[in-house]
């Protein structure tokens, strides 16, 4: 086989990446509908007028996400892919029409934990894994990657839309058919891939929590979406203000950017495969964010500055949404990827969770900058980090 026809999608690696991408930008949808409009939804409900119980709501599902991704990716080893997913789809359902029949904010984000409790990110990371050979592994995760941005921009658009036309029970009940879809993915669509082969002596748990080379993997992920979360609570005032545009009116700018990055990504991702440097483009890709963050001071004072700066955050964010979870299924051992996946997905989850937290205290601290300069610093100690990384075998390449 010549290495351009090992670097071209098998028709099973086709489906299985296309339809996994699928149930992803799917469930991220339902998700992300939430963002634009639930702090101001929420005050038709009892409670919604709290804002710290309307922010308990909003963040529960990411505590619940960081509790069972462990757990469900651990399953997932055990028991196959597919009805781990699946369970994990129904809770995700569940709690979604749990939410949509509460006229109260408690209730709301009792449904709100369940929906997290199915925590399947890991096990669908490890059925993209499962499906597809290391060669083009890369180049499959940058298709959930990729989907997942769009999901973000096209929720922009939608969730206002869905809101004015159902309330607050419109858009739960919009989110639990999207899980349904996912379900009928999930079961239908996706093709079964056997779980990799028990070792003579196979790994333990605890190979996977002490794994120098997933430590920084992990340490990765947990830096990119904290400093994802804290720049987007900076980055939507700054484009009103700058853009003279309108909280409706942000979608204008997140749908170009988002297709712009993307399609400065690929490249980037076929480079990777094709030299099989995944290490070297992860440690370009991160240096590249330290220029970058340290560029978005200044980049803040004009509109179209701070768009360029965007779109070349969301190129990086992109390149390593996709190198990294790759690298995490080549590290791990075979018959542990989904428990190593589920570590990966827990650093993620926390990350999400302390951005938020640490963006919103450094903007009253000392404003926008003091969050650029922060998430500059935070990139450049994980530029350090990342510099340790073993090379790949040639069995994991």
């Amino acid at each position: 086989m010549s290495a351009t026809q090992s670097l071209a999608l098998t028709p099973l690696e086709r489906r299985a990446s296309f339809a996994l991408a699928g149930l992803f930008a799917s469930r991220m949808l339902g998700l992300f509908l939430l963002l634009p409009v639930f702090a101001v939804a929420a005050l038709g409900v009892a409670g919604g007028d709290d804002p710290a119980r309307v922010g308990l709501a909003l963040g529960m599902y990411g505590f619940t996400q960081a509790c069972m991704q462990i757990p469900f990716g651990l399953a997932s080893d055990r028991w196959g892919r597919r009805p781990v997913v699946l369970t994990g789809l129904f809770l995700f359902v569940v709690g979604s029409v749990l939410c949509a029949l509460s006229t109260d904010i408690f209730w709301i984000t009792v449904g709100r934990a369940i929906q997290g409790s199915g925590a399947i990110s890991a096990a669908v990371t490890a059925w993209l894994a499962d499906a597809t050979r290391p060669e083009v592994r890369t180049r499959a995760m940058a298709l959930v990657g990729g989907s997942i941005g769009l999901s973000f921009a096209l929720a922009l658009v939608l969730a206002p839309l869905i809101v004015g036309a159902g309330g607050l029970p419109g858009l739960f009940w919009s989110i639990a058919l999207l899980g349904v879809v996912c379900l009928a993915v999930a079961r239908f669509i996706v093709p079964v891939v056997p779980l990799a082969a028990k070792s003579a002596q196979p790994a333990k748990p605890r190979q996977v929590f002490t794994h120098s080379d997933l430590l920084r993997l992990n340490f990765g992920v947990f830096c990119l979406h904290l400093i994802q979360v804290a720049m987007f609570v900076v980055m939507p005032p700054l484009l009103i203000k700058l853009g003279g545009l309108t909280s409706v009116e942000l979608w204008k700018v997140y749908l170009p950017v988002i297709f712009g990055s993307f399609i400065f990504m690929v490249p980037l991702i076929l480079v990777a495969e094709k030299w099989r440097a995944h290490r070297a483009m992860l440690r370009l890709t991160v240096a590249w964010l330290v220029v970058v963050c340290a560029m978005l001071p200044a980049a803040s004072q004009n509109f179209y500055l701070l768009a360029l700066g965007l779109t070349a955050f969301f190129v990086m964010f992109n390149v390593l949404e996709a190198l990294q979870p790759s690298l995490v299924s080549r590290v791990a051992p075979p018959e542990l990827k989904g428990l190593a996946l589920g570590f990966y997905n827990t650093a993620q989850a926390v990350g999400l969770f302390l951005g938020g937290t640490l963006g919103g205290a450094l903007v009253v601290w000392g404003g926008a900058a003091t969050v650029f300069w922060a998430a500059c610093a935070l990139s450049a100690l994980w530029l350090l980090v990342t510099w340790g990384l073993k090379p790949l075998s040639p069995k994991q390449a």
